[in-house]
C-alpha cells in the first residue's frame, strides 16, 4: 500500500560548490586534520518531537515519493522491531539495503535517506533499533529527549541481532537477490561498523557504507561508556568492503580516522574513505533542509547519493 507519511591516502571526494550550483569530485592528496579544532556542533534539537518538527522539509518529500512504503512489525524474543519498508519501481531483483539512523532514533530525515535509495532501484529497510525499549514496549516515537541515551547503551550483540533480524526479513523477499548492504548514519554507522567485524555479520552482507562515524579499533559503544579509556575492538580479516564518508568538518571523526584506515590496513581489509569538504557532521540531514546556511552540505548529499549508486551497483 502506499503510504502518504506523516508524522594519508584518503581517497577524498573534494566537493566544489558555489552557492547552490552544480559540484565537481576530484581526488586530492590529503585532508586537513587541524589537532586542536573542536567537534563539529550538534545541529537540531535533541527529542523525537523536536527532531520532527526540524524535519519538516524530509515529511513533505517523503509524502511526495510515489514509491509503495509501509510499516512492517516482526518478533525478536519479547520485542516487537518496526521498520518502514520502501520499494522501488519494477520487480528487478537486487541488493536489500538496511538504512540505519542517527543517534536520537528513527526519524523522518533517516526515512527520507531509504526512500531516495529506493529509488535507485532497491528494496530498504529503515528499522527503528530502538523497538521494544520505550515506554509499553514503544521505539524512538514514544522517548521523547532519551532516545540518545538508550541508543548508546545498546549492547553491540543485541543491535548486531536486530541487525540480523531484518537482513533475514529482506533477504526473504521476492525483489531480493538473496544479498544485503548497510548504510549507517552516525550511530548506526559505528553499529554497522562493528558489525561487519564482528561474529554474528551474516554471509549474505556484501557492503557496508558508515557515515560520519568513529571506527575501529576504538569504540566507545554501550559497555566501554562507563570506563575513561575507549574500548578496543579488534579488526580481523573481512571480505566485505566498507565505504566511510567523512565531512571535512566533522573534527571528532577526522581525527579518529587515520587509526581506522591503519587497522583496516593491517587487516588485508578494503576500507575507502571518502572526504566531503566543507561538510557538517550529519550532512545527509542538515544538507536537504532548505533551512541549511552551508551550501557544502547539499553539494556533499548529491556527491554521496551518486556515489552510493555506483557501488551498490557493483553489489
Amino acid at each position: 500500500m502506499n503510504i502518504r507519511y506523516r508524522h594519508p591516502g584518503w581517497t577524498t571526494l573534494a566537493v566544489l560548490t558555489a552557492g547552490l550550483g552544480t559540484i565537481a569530485c576530484a581526488p586530492i592528496a590529503t585532508a586537513q586534520t587541524d589537532p586542536g579544532a573542536v567537534p563539529a556542533p550538534m545541529r537540531g534539537p535533541q527529542t523525537y518531537e523536536q527532531q520532527q518538527r526540524n524535519q519538516a522539509w524530509a515529511t513533505r518529500k517523503i509524502a511526495l515519493s510515489p514509491l509503495r512504503k509501509e510499516w512492517v512489525t516482526i518478533q525478536r524474543g519479547n520485542r516487537s522491531l518496526k521498520a518502514m519498508v520502501t520499494y522501488p519501481e519494477g520487480q528487478r531483483k537486487a541488493p536489500v539495503v538496511l538504512v540505519g539512523h542517527e543517534v536520537f532514533g528513527l526519524t523522518d530525515s533517516t526515512l527520507n535517506t531509504a526512500v531516495e535509495i529506493a529509488q535507485m532501484g532497491y528494496v530498504t529497510i529503515a528499522p527503528d533499533y530502538l523497538s521494544g525499549y520505550g515506554p509499553n514496549g514503544g521505539g524512538t516515537s514514544s522517548m521523547g529527549s532519551k532516545a540518545g541515551e538508550t541508543s548508546t547503551s545498546l549492547e553491540d550483540a543485541e543491535v548486531d541481532a536486530d541487525i540480523n533480524a531484518w537482513a533475514d526479513y529482506g533477504l526473504k523477499l521476492p525483489q531480493s537477490n538473496g544479498k544485503f548492504a548497510i548504510v549507517g548514519l552516525s550511530w548506526s554507522g559505528g553499529a554497522a561498523f562493528r558489525y561487519v567485524l564482528g561474529p554474528s555479520a551474516k554471509p549474505e552482507l556484501k557492503g557496508v557504507f558508515v557515515f560520519y562515524d568513529v571506527g575501529p579499533p576504538t569504540t566507545r559503544q554501550a559497555r566501554f561508556h562507563s570506563t575513561p579509556e575507549p574500548g578496543i575492538l579488534p579488526v580481523g580479516p573481512i571480505k566485505v568492503p566498507v565505504f566511510g564518508f567523512y565531512p571535512t568538518q566533522d573534527t571528532r571523526v577526522i581525527k579518529a580516522l587515520p587509526a581506522t584506515q591503519e587497522a583496516m590496513r593491517k587487516a588485508g581489509n578494503r576500507f575507502e574513505a571518502i572526504m566531503l569538504e566543507g561538510a557538517d557532521h550529519a550532512y545527509l540531514r542538515v544538507g536537504e533542509d532548505p533551512a541549511d546556511p552551508n551550501p557544502a552540505n547539499i553539494a556533499a548529499v548529491k556527491a554521496t547519493l551518486a556515489r552510493l549508486k555506483v557501488e551498490l551497483g557493483k553489489l
